[in-house]
């Protein structure tokens, strides 16, 4: 099994010390630098993007953190992306989920360790990522009538989407381990 990327992230020399002061904020917020960022700086404003993005989420005052880690945690499962999976399902068992109660969630939504109106949230964003053709506005109500404005719902289903677009970057550039795709920026980073 190859254990390095495909493309070497290695940001633009102008760039670098912004680079450099993003990475040391997600190291200071994480204990660790996902290799998954590690692969944005190759594109400064794309890193800066995706993290204010994740900011903006980490510190929703509707969506919680335990609702928005399972949507990354199904949709990684659903994609298959070791990466996001085992980075997810470590996120998750922090926040004190069981590694039971995540086999539960991906054998039905419904089992999620979620409040019931998160749970409809929940399935409500699945279905926008594998059938958004089918989302209809008794869809939509069933959300909002278990306390979600629009724009949670929006947020959700950004949060979903975005996540996609990220396993989908990370599977292109084989980024599937966590301190082995990028040995270097580990090294340094520690």
């Amino acid at each position: 099994m190859n254990t390095t990327a495909l493309i070497d992230p290695t940001p633009p020399n102008e760039d670098m010390e912004s680079v450099e002061a993003i990475f040391k904020s997600i190291e200071k917020s994480f204990g660790l630098l996902p290799d998954g960022l590690v692969l944005y700086g190759i594109s400064p404003p794309l890193l800066k993007s995706f993290v204010d993005s994740f900011s903006y989420l980490a510190n929703h005052d509707q969506l919680s953190q335990q609702l928005l880690g399972l949507i990354r945690y199904l949709n990684s499962n659903s994609v298959e992306c070791p990466y996001c999976i085992d980075f997810n399902a470590g996120f998750l068992v922090g926040l004190g989920t069981t590694p039971e109660q995540l086999q539960a969630t991906l054998e039905e939504i419904g089992n999620a360790p979620l409040n019931e109106n998160e749970k409809a949230l929940l399935s409500f964003t699945m279905k926008s990522l594998n059938e958004p053709e089918n989302i209809t506005r008794e869809d939509l109500q069933t959300v909002r009538d278990c306390g979600f404005t629009d724009r949670n719902i929006f947020d959700a289903v950004v949060a979903a989407a975005n996540n996609r677009a990220f396993t989908t970057v990370l599977k292109t550039f084989d980024v599937i381990q966590q301190g082995a795709s990028f040995p270097k920026y580990q090294t340094d980073a520690a």
